[in-house]
């Protein structure tokens, strides 16, 4: 795609420009680019570093050793449930408050100029937040935490393969990057999926709902969905891991998407830039639906044809697929 943009900016009321991917993956190399571009992930205050943070916390305070793991029973479960309920809903719930209710930085950075739909009968309970909270906890949060607990049994029964960070602190500091770059393959492969048109029609299309998307949109899902989505969690009965692994992977999908559904590209609080929120790509999927299905952090839909840069070509060339695609 070039660099002209078109008519495209006309169609937003924030269009960050061109949509930039993982420099990793460019020719010819540079290696500056991918520099800078890995130390915003995993070097400065960013979605990923936050899952962490996260994760660590969890495994500190609220996680059960393995061993009460082998039997299955509800206060261990529960605990779970609650490690991922509690932040879940502290970070979606306060950026929806900020950027949504208080209106802290008005519409500075908002890529879509519309507010939250209310009374609109598409939604259930005819309220798009509440469509989202409820979807989010009911099914996301929950179906989330039975994955990992499915995953926890497992290693504690010496299913999985698991490993400490004294005994192999190599592969320990390495799974991390490996869990990004195995859920972005993950996510591409089910996202397309979801949009075969009958699968698109049983199950995804209530995440579509959400052509506004809000911090509570991120994984607010039909159960048919979580159920394929949550199936990444998998890697951990093949690659060894730790149940801070297993944490990071459930937050890096959860934190992550209450940001880059936020609706906005930048957070602002008393006037000053405070962190990257937003993820214009994935904005672009919600608005024009059969265009970048995967993430930034690996090329998959430059590589498969269905790479959107922001620019008014790419909305055509969309279009066109979309017609095709339902026709």
């Amino acid at each position: 795609m070039s660099d002209n943009l078109g008519n495209e900016p006309e169609r937003w009321n924030h269009h960050p420009g061109q949509v930039a991917l993982n420099p990793l993956f460019s020719w010819p190399p540079r290696p500056s680019a991918v520099l800078k571009w890995y130390a915003a992930y995993w070097f400065a205050a960013s979605t990923t570093t936050l899952a962490i943070v996260l994760a660590l916390v969890a495994y500190a305070t609220l996680l059960p050793p393995l061993d009460r793991m082998q039997s299955w029973g509800v206060g261990w479960v529960a605990q779970v449930w609650l490690a991922n309920l509690v932040p879940h809903c502290t970070l979606a719930g306060l950026l929806h408050l900020w950027l949504y209710r208080w209106k802290g930085q008005s519409a500075e950075t908002k890529f879509d100029p519309r507010d939250q739909a209310r009374d609109n009968g598409t939604f259930t309970f005819r309220s798009q937040v509440h469509d989202n909270m409820f979807w989010t906890i009911a099914s996301g949060i929950t179906l989330w935490t039975l994955a990992q607990c499915l995953t926890f049994w497992a290693m504690a029964n010496g299913w999985a393969p698991v490993i400490h960070a004294r005994e192999n602190p190599l592969w320990f500091i390495a799974m991390f990057p490996v869990l990004v770059v195995w859920s972005s393959f993950h996510f591409y492969w089910v996202h397309r999926a979801l949009h075969v048109p009958r699968l698109y029609k049983l199950a995804h299309a209530l995440h579509h709902r959400n052509v506004n998307v809000g911090p509570w949109s991120g994984i607010s899902m039909h159960p048919i969905e979580h159920l394929l989505f949550y199936t990444n969690f998998a890697i951990h009965l093949v690659l060894p891991s730790s149940p801070v692994h297993v944490m990071f992977h459930g937050y890096m999908q959860s934190v992550h998407p209450v940001f880059s559904h936020s609706g906005f590209e930048q957070l602002y609080v008393a006037d000053r830039k405070r962190a990257r929120m937003g993820d214009f790509f994935h904005q672009l999927h919600h608005r024009y639906f059969e265009c970048n299905y995967g993430t930034v952090e690996m090329p998959w839909d430059r590589w498969f044809g269905s790479f959107h840069d922001g620019s008014e070509e790419a909305t055509r060339e969309t279009r066109a697929r979309k017609t095709q695609m339902y026709t």
